[in-house]
C-alpha cells in the first residue's frame, strides 16, 4: 500500500478510564467506561470514537461514489451505531449499524450507492469479515 496519510494517537491512564490524544492535538479527550458497562461515564469512549470515524469515512466514500454516478448527495447523512458485547472466545466484539440518508436520490439508487460505498470505505474494508456491519438506507 502506498501511504497517503498516517494518524497517530496515544492512550494513557487506565485504558477505558484514561485519556486519548492525537499527536497533532486535535483529539484531546478523557475516556470513561459507559455506565451500561459498569463505568462512571461522563466522557467519550472508544466505541463513540470509532462510530464518529466510521460515519465520517463512510460519508466521504458515499459522496465519492455518488458524484461518480451523477447522483446528488446534498443533505446526505451517515449515522454509525457501534455496539460492543462479549464474543464466544471470552473477549469482546463489535457490531456496526450504518444508517444512510440520501434525500435527493431514489431508494433503489441510494441502496446501490451505499453498497458501493461499503466497498470503497477504508473502515468497511478493515472490518469486513471481522465485524458485523449492517447497512440501512433511511
Amino acid at each position: 500500500m502506498k501511504t497517503l496519510y498516517t494518524a497517530s494517537a496515544a492512550a494513557t491512564g487506565d485504558g477505558r478510564n484514561g485519556h486519548v490524544q492525537s499527536t497533532d492535538g486535535f483529539i484531546d479527550a478523557d475516556v470513561r467506561t459507559p455506565p451500561e458497562m459498569g463505568g462512571p461515564g461522563g466522557a467519550t469512549n472508544p466505541e463513540q470514537l470509532f462510530a464518529a470515524g466510521y460515519a465520517a469515512c463512510f460519508h466521504s466514500a458515499l459522496k465519492l461514489v455518488a458524484s461518480k454516478a451523477g447522483a446528488d448527495p446534498t443533505d446526505s447523512e451517515v449515522v454509525a451505531d457501534v455496539s460492543i458485547g462479549p464474543n464466544d472466545e471470552g473477549g469482546f466484539a463489535l457490531a456496526v449499524q450504518l444508517e444512510v440518508t440520501l434525500p435527493q436520490v431514489e431508494a433503489d439508487q441510494a441502496q446501490e450507492l451505499v453498497e458501493q460505498a461499503h466497498q470503497v470505505c477504508p473502515y468497511s474494508n478493515a472490518t469486513r469479515g471481522n465485524v458485523e456491519v449492517t447497512l440501512t438506507v433511511a
